[in-house]
């Protein structure tokens, strides 16, 4: 029977005295229970690769690794790991139990500031210590530490399902919340809409006086009820089919924005910009447009084709050459409101207060001005 001293590739400590039997799988198998690490290839000490079992002596010493190339243990008199001037040399990490194998460059080019760079770029700076087989010792969770090392050889964060983002604060790596948005949830290209959750972590991030950024988001079809969206910046982005009924839109930049097909029942939309806006098909029933100090909200050209309307509070608000064509205004309040130039063809305005409102140039064919609060003097409609 012949015995052979195993070590890990690169360290001349700890090795494992065993019996060689079998194949070279056989062996591989036994290196790795011993020295717990998954091997794949054994090296004699010179170098040579053994790709034969039958190529093994008696007291032989050999070097086991997990697909690196060999390292000879005897560079400058030192153990490989101990190496300072090298910023390629391979080298084991025991992270949480779990062992990872990778380069000093991995560690530090990509995150030059990071707490690993700082760990691994200097000797014995940071004191490192090692457990009984040479590999460097973190405290961590070894599910998160994962996807942070393969963004370090490769650039890209890619979380396997079951990890929560919020794990990344206990790694010794600095990667942005932003570099999570853009590389863990989709795709550069990606346009998928952004969910009722995601979008209340970037309120809960934002200072309520500070306006939000959402300029030319999808939002489409999510659940933005009875949320204080109060200031931001809404403008040119995709809120089709969203539920905002309640939501909170005072002085929010409503600009050129899809709305079509919303729900934004008993919405409050004080001082609101919605020039140019697409909100055909939206319900806008009980809504406030009424701002107590006098700020007026801004439809001017807005197509609000089809849209319900009923029971909104409009007072002073300027609807200028906007579409409303087959939409129900019913018991709106719309005194002193701006209509001059809009589209009001077949709109049921019955119960409304127009007093005051200014309809002229606008178009009310087939329009309804049943049970009226107020007269409806010529004077208004007159070009």
């Amino acid at each position: 029977m012949r015995r052979v001293t195993l070590f890990v590739n690169g360290s001349p400590r700890n090795g494992k005295v065993v019996a060689v039997y079998g194949t070279l799988s056989d062996l591989l198998s036994v290196a790795s229970s011993k020295l717990g690490i998954k091997a794949t290839s054994v090296y004699n000490g010179k170098g040579g690769l053994i790709d034969d079992i039958a190529l093994i002596r008696d007291d032989d010493v050999l070097f086991v690794c997990e697909g690196e190339p060999f390292i000879d243990p005897q560079t400058d008199g030192r153990p490989h790991e101990e190496l300072t001037g090298s910023h390629t040399d391979w080298l084991t990490l025991n992270v949480g139990g779990r062992y990872f194998t990778t380069t000093r460059s991995t560690l530090v080019n990509k995150e030059p500031d990071s707490m690993l760079a700082h760990m691994f770029k200097d000797k014995d700076a940071w004191g490192n210590k090692q457990d009984h087989k040479g590999a460097f010792l973190i405290d961590r969770s070894p599910e998160y530490f994962e996807p942070i090392l393969n963004y370090l050889r490769h650039g890209q964060l890619i979380v396997n399902d079951g990890i929560n983002l919020l794990g990344r604060y206990y790694l010794p790596v600095r990667i942005s919340f932003k570099q999570l948005s853009q590389q863990n949830s989709q795709p550069a290209e990606d346009h998928s809409p952004i969910s009722r959750k995601e979008f209340v972590r970037f309120l809960l991030a934002t200072p309520t006086k500070s306006e939000l950024r959402c300029q030319g988001l999808n939002f489409s079809g999510a659940d933005l009820s009875r949320l204080d969206l109060r200031y931001i910046n809404f403008k040119m982005a995709n809120l089709s089919r969203c539920n905002l009924a309640h939501a909170n839109l005072c002085c929010a930049n409503l600009e050129r924005a899809d709305l079509s097909g919303s729900v934004l029942d008993c919405a409050n939309l004080q001082g609101v910009k919605m020039l140019c806006s697409n909100a055909e098909g939206a319900s806008l029933k009980g809504c406030n447009f009424e701002d107590p100090s006098g700020l007026k909200a801004n439809l001017e050209g807005a197509n609000l084709k089809g849209v319900d309307m009923e029971g909104s509070q409009m007072t002073g608000i300027n609807l200028r050459v906007a579409t409303l064509k087959n939409a129900k205004l019913k018991n709106c309040n719309l005194r002193g409101a701006t209509l001059a130039g809009t589209d009001l063809e077949n709109c049921d305005l019955s119960g409304c207060d127009l007093q005051e409102a200014n309809l002229r140039g606008s178009n009310v064919k087939g329009a309804i001005f049943e049970e009226m609060l107020t007269p409806l003097h010529m004077s208004q409609s007159v070009r």
